[in-house]
């Protein structure tokens, strides 16, 4: 899990893929937080891709640099204790012009039976479940 985390904080950007009925959805995120032994992404309730988590928790993400991409395919559940939210929120402290960790719209999940590859054109894909 470790090598997913530095991974993503490297790349600062990963894009998350959710269904929207039958079709796909992409978007940027840029957070990524390891908390009490899990990683953690946030959103905002009021947005579409938290509705479209909450009709199907299966995402995937994928991210690049240097050469070489993650996949990160998982199921997300939602951590609604403050202290999840606080922990995302002080780890990325330019969100709180946006978001607190008591708005009742500020909203983090973490991943959960992830298969994550990191694969490039010059290396075997290396796989890691967490």
């Amino acid at each position: 899990m470790q090598r997913v985390y530095d991974f993503l904080k490297k790349a600062e950007t990963y894009y998350l893929a959710t269904i929207d009925g039958d079709q796909p959805r992409v978007r940027p995120f840029g957070t990524i937080h390891a908390f009490e032994g899990r990683l953690y992404i946030q959103t905002g309730k009021a947005k579409p891709v938290s509705r479209q988590i909450a009709a199907n928790p299966k995402v995937e993400l994928c991210a690049f640099r240097d050469g070489t991409w993650l996949r990160v395919a998982c199921e997300l559940v939602e951590d609604d204790r403050a202290e999840a939210r606080k922990a995302m929120l002080d780890a990325y402290p330019d969100l709180r012009a946006m978001y607190d960790e008591n708005d009742g719209n500020t909203q983090v999940f973490y991943m959960q039976n992830a298969t994550a590859t990191i694969s490039s054109f010059t290396s075997a894909p290396v796989v890691i479940r967490f």
